[in-house]
């Protein structure tokens, strides 16, 4: 006994031989293998060799586990089972992948993504008949062992043997591989999960043992049955119970559950929805094991299998496609994919994303979203039509963002008119367009400019139908070349202060503020407030900038105005509240991230001057019935039309253009809605626009009033000399009649580096602009007033509206002075 119990050279010589006696086994098995790779009965060669491989599994197997007598061979026997328990053994069982589900911000779902859409529920949730085929077809004497069976493995030797391939796994071995796949966090682990080897079998059964012992045999069966592959994206059996029946787990039949137990073999090749036939011939097979168990009686099995499958197809879910709100949807989705919130790399929220297990509160209020989808549908309908309006609101002092809208309907059919997977209120690397030119809503970064320097509303300056503005330098100092920049009409020249001027949106004299101001302090206000170029290029500082020559997108300009209703606070917009890990308590809030950008006395005198538009200027009779701030816009040639604006507690910005692109389909002469339209402008359809959602959106919302004008920007009602304090003739938001369409960066133009002047075009259409009524009726029209949209040089056409086709807008000649300007 000593030298068996302490003598270390018998064990090794012991241990030695076993493997000796392995490796001869293995040649032994090799050469089988090459002697029947030249057999011409192929046939007979394969049973063959699946015989072998089950048989030398199933020996080794035995001769480790099941062979522990005494005397040298039982040492070795014991010492090399030893090392197979001694193999890897506890597999972690992870929480299973399942979707992120979204809801809004009172926590009511309105979407779940998955990828890999599944619904766990318990065992008594699934009917009895699926455990009862899946035992049948796969491990009839499944609460008999403990995860492996030798009856099973020799039985299924011999009738592979006999040419009836299959496999010798049990339920809890299936389970292991199933589960090791889940787990993988590669291609490669999960090629390894699937392989055919030896090591990968040992494995296999050593994580089996494992499982059974910390599992009962029903919570096996449960794992099992939600974490099973069914095709047609179906994980799990509540997935695939709706996807192929269109009904629960746990009102299967027997026939159901024959066919979907069914399908874990082969998903692909018994798929019902492609192969029916296939399907068919396996649901049947599983219904006559199920009456050789004792699960089922002959007769029932027989009327089964009499029945055609009865599928009744639910398309896959788990996208948010599905969602009735996709885009905001698709928003949150790509906003989480770049949060730290999921994980400090772009692979660690991809994974997390993918486990699923999340609930997601975001910011969306639904009353707000619906209100201002309602809006836009009335009056830019998506049928037949290339016409899109979109709109995001925003809320000031957090960034939540509220609603995110648009006519389009979300698909992925570029043929199909009406549709885009085109987020079209966001930018571009958000799952958005390029942007579209802002027009004159950018004139309130100059008022913000002017008046965080100290000048007052009383800044004068005589302000003509057209003039010549030279003098002005960009942020590197070059002087630009002089700019021609004219008004929409006879009515808006002469003396103008900042009311005035605000109220009528007169492009002469806000042209001559900037160049007091500074055209680089005007650009730098307008990135403090939170303004970005859509497509990620920097801002184009120009001579034009305070007409908004820019390409940006409506979250960044309601965002930008949020940024002044706060009163000078500038918060980053997001989508999200909190993240919630499913089962647990465990909670993660998203908090705001704001900073003050603007003095509080400018952006109060600021709120002020854009509440003046409402009384008798561009925005007259779009009033929400509680205070509010408001600036229309219209590019160059009628190519977007915007309107933006705010209470203190919601900010918002529509904007309304052609999807194939603005500049070569401008909003002349058309038709939306029913309602013909000379041209569109600011206060003719994205205001009315914005006035519905407004109202909508604010019904819940406290009314609340803005701080009272500083007092040191001087008299609030001061109008210049000669002007009387409700001249409507200014009025640039009519129902029907322009804005002041002196023009953007679009490539109308004349392009010169040198020349101080350029060629006006005249476009009709041009005289006052109208009330901007509710329903858009017409203004007081008029003829032949000057467009002014040549000027010297032309900078980058509009990116692109990210419509159906995908289409860009002409691209201009970026860097150069531009025409007239970017309208009102």
């Amino acid at each position: 006994m000593t030298e068996v119990d302490g003598g270390g050279g018998f064990i090794e010589r012991a241990r030695a031989l076993f493997q000796e006696r392995v490796e001869r086994a293995r040649a032994l098995f090799q050469e089988r293998i090459a002697e029947f790779e030249k057999d011409a009965n192929r046939g007979r060669r394969d049973a063959y060799l699946r015989l072998s491989g089950l048989g030398a599994v199933a020996g080794l197997l035995c001769a480790v586990l099941v062979l522990p007598w005494a005397g040298s061979a039982g040492l070795v026997a014991r010492d090399t089972a030893a090392g197979f328990m001694a193999l890897p053994g506890h597999l972690e069982v992870p929480n299973l992948s399942s979707g992120v589900l979204l809801t809004d911000d009172a926590g009511e779902p309105f979407a779940e993504v998955s990828e890999r859409e599944r619904n766990v529920v318990s065992l008594d949730a699934i009917s009895p008949w699926v455990p009862s085929a899946l035992m049948a077809v796969e491990d009839d004497r499944f609460y008999e062992h403990n995860g492996l069976d030798m009856k099973g493995v020799l039985r299924a030797a011999l009738r592979t043997a006999q040419g009836d391939m299959q496999g010798g796994s049990t339920i809890t071995q299936q389970y292991v591989k199933n589960l090791l796949i889940e787990t993988a966090d590669s291609e490669g682990d999960v090629d390894g999960a699937s392989e055919r080897t030896l090591g990968r079998k040992l494995t296999e059964l050593r994580y089996a043992i494992d499982i059974e012992d910390r599992y009962t045999k029903d919570e096996i069966l449960e794992g099992y049955l939600n974490l099973a592959y069914f095709g047609a994206g179906a994980h799990g059996i509540e997935v695939a119970a709706q996807r192929y029946f269109s009904i629960s787990a746990e009102n299967l039949d027997a026939g159901q559950a024959a066919m979907l137990v069914g399908l874990v073999r082969g998903p692909s090749f018994y798929d019902p929805l492609n192969n029916p036939e296939g399907a068919k011939e396996r649901r049947d097979l599983v219904l006559d094991r199920m009456v050789d168990t004792g699960h089922l009686e002959a007769e029932e099995a027989a009327a089964h299998k009499a029945e055609d499958l009865g599928i009744d197809h639910t398309p896959r879910g788990g996208s948010c496609m599905e969602s009735d709100y996709p885009f905001f949807c698709d928003y949150v989705m790509r906003w989480l994919a770049d949060s730290e919130m999921l994980g400090k790399t772009a692979a660690e929220r991809e994974q997390r994303i993918a486990q699923g297990g999340l609930t997601v509160r975001t910011t969306m209020d639904r009353a707000a979203q619906d209100a201002a989808q309602d809006a836009v549908d009335k009056r830019v309908p998506h049928e037949d039509s290339t016409k899109f309006a979109a709109q995001a609101l925003v809320e000031p002092g957090t960034g939540r963002i509220r609603g995110l809208v648009q006519n389009l309907r979300y698909g992925f059919d570029d043929d199909a008119s009406g549709t885009t997977s085109i987020n079209l209120a966001v930018d571009r690397d958000e799952g958005g367009s390029g942007g579209y030119q802002a027009g004159s809503t950018f004139k309130t970064f100059t008022l913000a400019a002017a008046l965080e320097q100290g000048m007052g509303y009383g800044t004068r300056f005589n302000s003509p139908k057209s003039m010549s503005v030279g003098g002005m330098t960009d942020c590197g100092g070059d002087r630009m070349s002089s700019w021609s920049v004219s008004n929409a009409g006879e009515s808006d020249d002469g003396e103008h202060n900042m009311i005035s001027a605000t109220k009528g949106s007169v492009n002469t004299y806000f042209a001559q503020l900037q160049e007091k101001v500074g055209l680089c302090e005007t650009s730098e206000m307008a990135v403090k407030a939170g303004v970005h170029r859509a497509d990620g290029e920097d801002l184009g500082v120009w001579s034009s900038f305070t007409l908004g020559d820019q390409e940006v997108s409506p979250l960044t300009v309601a965002n930008s105005y949020a940024t002044f209703a706060a009163r000078g606070i500038r918060c980053e917009p997001r989508p999200v509240r909190s993240l919630t890990e499913d089962g647990t308590e465990e909670r993660v809030t998203a908090d705001s991230d704001c900073e003050r950008v603007v003095k509080q006395q400018a952006a109060d005198g600021v709120n002020h001057l854009l509440q003046q538009t409402f009384d008798g200027g561009t925005a007259k009779g779009l009033d929400i019935g509680r205070p509010a701030a408001g600036k229309t816009g219209t590019t160059d040639g009628s190519a977007y039309a915007w309107f933006a604006g705010h209470t203190p507690n919601l900010a918002s910005a529509v904007v309304v253009g052609d999807v194939r692109g603005g500049e070569q389909n401008p909003l002349r002469g058309v038709t939306i809605g029913g309602q013909y339209f000379g041209v569109v402008y600011g206060g003719t359809l994205p205001g009315p626009i914005w006035q519905e959602s407004m109202r909508g959106a604010t019904e819940g919302l406290p009314s609340e009033s803005f701080a009272g004008s500083p007092g040191s920007f001087g008299d609030p009602t001061a109008e210049p000399p000669g002007r009387e304090k409700d001249d409507d003739s200014d009025d640039e938001g009519g129902a029907d009649g322009p804005e002041d369409a002196a023009g953007s960066a679009d490539s109308e133009g004349t392009e010169s580096t040198e020349s101080t002047e350029s060629t006006e075009s005249t476009e009709g259409s041009a005289d006052s602009e109208g009330t901007g009524g509710a329903e858009g009726s017409d203004g007081t029209g008029g003829t032949g007033g000057t467009e002014g949209s040549d000027g010297t040089g032309g900078t980058g056409g509009t990116e692109g509206t990210g419509g159906t086709e995908g289409t860009e807008g002409s691209g201009g000649t970026e860097g150069s002075d531009t025409g007239e300007g970017a309208g009102t």
